[in-house]
């Protein structure tokens, strides 16, 4: 039986299993998809907004020639470290429920069961997209997930947000040969696009390289073009592409099902949890990383993130949490 189970094999997972293994506990992480999964899903060569040393783990120096890293860069030093830790991960598993309690847990997955007597919950959010809700958001030309701008060259695109991730896509497609209209529910560009990429993108938008409408709603989708409510009234705009980059969610259907308890004094519904420990509600039961924010998914990052392993494991290293065998 394993001591710790970790499900969610990101940055702060795979800190988790770290720093549990390094009090000697039996460990394993549990994912769903690949190794680092929310970072295979970033856009080609996109930077980080933090330094090397801010992104580490376990120790281990982050190596690159960058000031700051690259989605590669990160790519390779994550799944360097788990190599290097002969850490157990079994990819591509879906967790499906979790049951029994504390010292013997059984977590389901669709590849079968696995007997823990802890279970860490380090799931993020990128997986789950804040959906439009209009008509024609599963056409096959609206995607949640920017990935690079070529495939859009001399191409009408729509991006719909005004953060960091809208920011950046739409600034560059326009460099690549793009026409953007970019869509913002707020009277602005938020103040929250970091400080070298808002000017960039306001000045964009005053020379009329970049079309945007402000305090606008989008209504529906079509095959040809988006639906748009204006301050002057509905608009209809040409496009061939639609990115909706409204955010992202944890999965609370799963946090549900493994007995995370949300608090429901919080707007965000983030999880009920010992600050000390991380432990939920639910004993034996921890998270750790973005999903602790809930839906106010930048309250957490890799940055401050990664310190929650050190505190899950200090506890479970104690006498008091250990079970014979």
């Amino acid at each position: 039986m394993l001591d710790v189970l970790i499900i969610g094999a990101g940055p702060v997972g795979l800190a988790c299993a770290l720093e549990t293994q390094r009090k000697g506990l039996k460990v394993a992480i549990v994912e769903k998809g690949a190794l680092v999964n929310s970072l295979v899903g970033y856009p080609t060569n996109m930077e980080f907004f933090s330094t090397p040393e801010l992104l580490e783990i376990g120790g281990y120096p982050f190596p690159t020639a960058h000031y700051k890293p690259l989605r590669e860069d990160a790519l390779d030093y994550y799944q360097r470290v788990a190599r290097d830790e002969k850490l157990d991960i079994r990819l591509h598993q879906k967790v499906l429920k979790l049951d029994g309690e504390q010292g013997n847990f059984t977590i389901s997955t669709n590849k079968g069961e696995i007997p823990t007597r802890n279970v860490v919950v380090a799931t993020g959010f990128y997986d789950l997209p804040n959906p439009l809700n209009v008509p024609g958001e599963d056409l096959p030309h609206v995607s949640h997930y920017y990935k690079e701008p070529y495939q859009h060259v001399m191409q009408h695109v729509v991006v719909i947000g005004a953060k960091n991730s809208s920011a950046k896509a739409a600034l560059q497609m326009t460099r690549a040969g793009a026409k953007v209209t970019l869509i913002v529910r707020g009277p602005e560009i938020s103040n929250s696009v970091k400080y070298w990429i808002r000017p960039d993108l306001i000045n964009r938008i005053a020379e009329g390289r970049i079309t945007a409408h402000f305090n606008a709603t989008v209504t529906a989708i079509t095959p040809e073009a988006i639906e748009v409510l204006t301050p002057d009234g509905p608009l209809r705009i040409p496009t061939d592409f639609v990115y909706a980059l409204t955010g992202y969610h944890p999965d609370e259907a799963l946090l549900g099902r493994l007995g995370v308890e949300p608090d429901t004094a919080d707007e965000a519904r983030a999880p009920l949890f010992d600050p000390a420990t991380h432990e939920t509600t639910r004993p034996g039961l921890f998270v750790a990383g973005t999903v602790c924010g809930g839906r106010a998914t930048s309250r957490w990052f890799i940055e401050n993130g990664r310190h929650h392993a050190q505190l899950i494991a200090a506890h479970l290293a104690k006498p008091a949490v250990h079970w014979p065998a």
